[in-house]
């Protein structure tokens, strides 16, 4: 096929863009990056020729080989793995596939220049790290087990580039960079062994290199050329934890995440026993981009006995833990399990347990022990792990000893757990309360916290969409029930209290009722009853739901276009203010008066607003209220 010149699309020029013009304090790791890419083709190539040794065509010495050329001024990368055909060329450099592709370009332009790198890695566009180093990028490769001719692709990131038909006998794609100005250092061979030390050392197929060196031969010294070898190439999950040094576990948790930041905290161990396993994970500083989308791929690859099976083991842990990053190696496991086999297997059953017990006690342990990582952790990941809470049923007791919330308790915004709760309960309290809504500072006003605050007792903010949720699953807590503030009658006096408390409201309800009546007859369609409580201490009213759905959680569903069936709350008044007894003067005056009519709807309004919802007419409400401040005199 003829060369074809193609332009890039959109998403692709603005990433190139972003790489090429932005200034970058380590410049190197394109290395590893185009190293990785070639690790992860042979891991590949290995996996599938499991099924079809055909693919290897007799070459089974996987290997990445580095070559600089100062003549040239190219340092190319060679590798012997799947290699790429003319569609998967065009498909993996010439677009993004990827569904959050604008997001993650909003966000990377957005980012400071520190921070893009790190996007970019995240994102698997690795590949265009090259051109911070290249002005120009050569590839050619073959896919294994095809016929067709090899492929290649050029480009210097300027808006387009050319794909052709190519000769190369073998499988396997060779990249070559053509240096920009300044950057001959990566021709060097001691820099070169410093990248791969640094970065690859543990890349676990043999990173070479032809090193020339002068040798004596009798008298005469001559120069000699052998391939050597620049890595280790064990793989780090089957070093003992004391062999591997901070640097080392950061550079292949970036390695194998494409994450540029440090990891949060390391997960190393040997499961023995009835299924025995070895696991490297890692819990990240930071969420990833695409943690909330549809298609992100989870983070965990899986070998079996050291051989590469997959690097998106969705059935390895659940998918509220689908931020941990790792590698899990298994001796159990056939060499030929497939996809299909992974959600029957028994061991792969076996092994998420032991994954998610492992994970969900490293992190009760970094709350105890190590609470500023824990903060750290939780900001980015708690709404992840209430997930966990509403979904994982097996796992829920301990998943309720790691949220974390604001409380009345903490006005400086400090996060409490449910057992710190618990232990700092007074003796008379008997349930655990909280109160829902959209943000903190329409919950810490709220008056259905007045009568708490009266009492001392501390009630938890549940502001996240997704506590609405939790809280149908998250019913109490070390034998305490979980009590929601807005809800019916609440059990927070004494029998004494409760006596002196209720012989007063029983005054007050002689007295007003009439005034009840007619509040609710005014206000039937809206309210179940209209009554009077102990609830309040400086609000006129509230709303109370008995069995009914809070209006939180009504408005969540509304949005989700579910149908909400129709309900009514309870009005509750507060009979010690003030205003109750203004609306008893106008209606002893003249029950029709409009005066306590728009009054009436009014405090309605007002108890709507406070529990989360908008007035039932918002244009009538504002005019009211503007109507009372012209007359308030």
């Amino acid at each position: 096929m003829a060369k074809s010149v193609k332009a890039f699309k959109t998403e692709v020029q603005q990433l190139l863009n972003l790489v090429i013009n932005s200034l970058y304090s380590k410049k190197e790791i394109f290395l590893r990056e185009l190293i990785s890419n070639a690790s992860d083709a042979i891991d590949r190539v290995r996996f599938e020729a499991l099924t079809d040794d055909s693919l290897l065509q007799g070459d089974s010495d996987f290997k990445i080989k580095i070559i600089p050329d100062k003549d040239r001024h190219t340092l190319t990368i060679t590798d012997n793995g799947i290699g790429m055909n003319r569609e998967e060329v065009e498909n993996n450099i010439g677009t993004i596939a990827n569904s959050g592709t604008r997001q993650f370009l909003e966000r990377i332009q957005h980012a400071k220049d520190g921070d893009k790198l790190e996007f970019i890695g995240q994102f698997g566009v690795g590949f265009y790290s090259a051109f911070m180093v290249a002005d120009r990028v050569e590839l050619l490769t073959k896919r294994a087990g095809e016929n067709q001719r090899a492929v290649k692709w050029e480009s210097s990131g300027s808006g387009e580039y050319t794909i052709e038909d190519a000769e190369k006998e073998s499988r396997g794609t060779v990249i070559t960079l053509h240096l920009r100005e300044g950057m001959d250092e990566y021709l060097d061979e001691w820099r070169v062994r410093s990248i791969i030390t640094d970065y690859s050392d543990y890349i676990s197929f043999p990173i070479v290199m032809d090193v020339t060196r002068r040798e004596k031969e009798g008298d005469e010294e001559v120069e000699k050329t052998v391939e050597e070898t620049l890595n280790s190439m064990k793989s780090i999950w089957k070093k003992a934890k004391d062999e591997i040094s901070r640097e080392e576990y950061n550079e292949f948790y970036k390695h194998i995440s494409h994450d540029f930041s440090e990891p949060l905290k390391v997960i190393h161990y040997a499961a023995e026993g009835t299924t025995e396993f070895k696991a490297l994970l890692f819990i990240p500083s930071q969420a990833p981009f695409d943690m909330m989308m549809p298609d992100m791929r989870k983070g965990i690859h899986l070998y079996v006995k050291n051989v590469f099976i997959t690097d998106d083991c969705k059935e390895l842990l659940p998918d509220y833990l689908r931020f941990i990053r790792g590698v899990v190696d298994s001796s159990d496991l056939p060499l030929n399990i497939s996809r299909e086999m992974f959600q029957d297997d028994a061991i792969i059953k076996r092994i998420h347990k032991s994954l998610v017990g492992k994970i969900l006690n490293t992190l009760k342990e970094m709350m105890d022990k190590e609470r500023e990582d824990y903060l750290k952790f939780y900001s980015a990941f708690g709404k992840i792990i209430k997930e966990g809470l509403y979904f994982d049923f097996e796992n829920q007791d301990k998943l309720k000893e790691l949220v974390l919330y604001q409380s009345t308790a903490n006005e400086d915004g400090k996060l409490v757990s449910l057992r710190e709760y618990v232990d700092r309960m007074p003796e008379k309290q008997k349930d655990i309360y909280y109160i829902t809504g959209e943000n903190l500072e329409s919950v810490r006003n709220s008056p259905y916290l007045e009568i708490f605050k009266e009492k001392g007792y501390e009630v938890l903010f549940f502001t996240d969409q997704i506590d609405e949720f939790v809280i149908q699953r998250l019913f109490e807590y070390d034998k305490k029930k979980l009590v929601p503030v807005h809800r019916g009658e609440l059990d927070l006096d004494t029998d004494e209290e409760k006596k002196e408390k209720e012989e007063k409201l029983k005054e007050s309800q002689k007295e007003y009722e009439p005034l009840l009546k007619f509040i609710h007859k005014h206000l039937e369609e809206d309210v179940k009853e209209v009554k009077f409580s102990n609830r309040l201490t400086d609000s006129v009213c509230c709303l109370v739901a008995e069995d009914s759905m809070g209006a939180g959680m009504e408005k969540l569903l509304k949005a989700m276009n579910k149908d909400v069936p129709p309900s009514k709350r309870v009005l509750e008044l507060n009979p010690g203010h003030p205003l109750l007894s203004r609306m008893k003067g106008y209606y002893d005056e003249d029950e029709n008066s409009e005066r306590l009519k728009d009054y009436i709807e009014l405090i309605h309004d007002q108890a709507l607003i406070s529990a989360g919802s908008t007035p039932k007419n918002p244009t009538r409400f504002t005019k009211l209220i503007s109507e009372l401040m012209v007359n308030s005199d």
